[in-house]
């Protein structure tokens, strides 16, 4: 084989190990990072912008669609499971969940909410 040509066929598997290795290191990586996801961040992500970072609901949007308070009895007093449904499920206005987090972090969720400080 002609040296131009060892040097092309050397030169295209070289790049066609360092792309299997790049998109394998990428998809592992976005495993993590989203298994690893911190339940504040959640919330942040997804509950803030209608419960406010206190979960009070006393933002625009939660004034807007008259969002509950997680802090309050109404929301503690309800069951983990009830509240995975509500996050899972929606109810009234609020949006279901099921498509965009997963049910693991779902439940992680529930225990932030449940770590809110109680409504005053």
């Amino acid at each position: 084989m002609p040296l131009p040509q060892m040097i092309g066929e050397n030169m295209r598997q070289q790049i066609l190990r360092f792309l299997a290795a790049s998109i394998l290191t990428c998809l592992a990586t976005t495993g993590v990072t989203r298994a690893e996801m911190p339940p504040a961040n959640i919330y942040k992500a997804n509950c803030d912008l209608c419960h406010g970072a206190d979960g009070s609901g006393d933002t625009g949007p939660g004034k807007a669609f008259h969002a509950k308070d997680l802090r309050s009895d109404e929301v503690r007093n309800q069951s983990d499971a009830a509240l995975t449904e509500v996050i899972t499920k929606g109810r009234g206005k609020m949006p279901a969940f099921a498509n965009k987090i997963k049910p693991a972090d779902i439940q992680k969720l529930v225990a932030y909410i449940r770590s809110l400080p109680v409504k005053k």
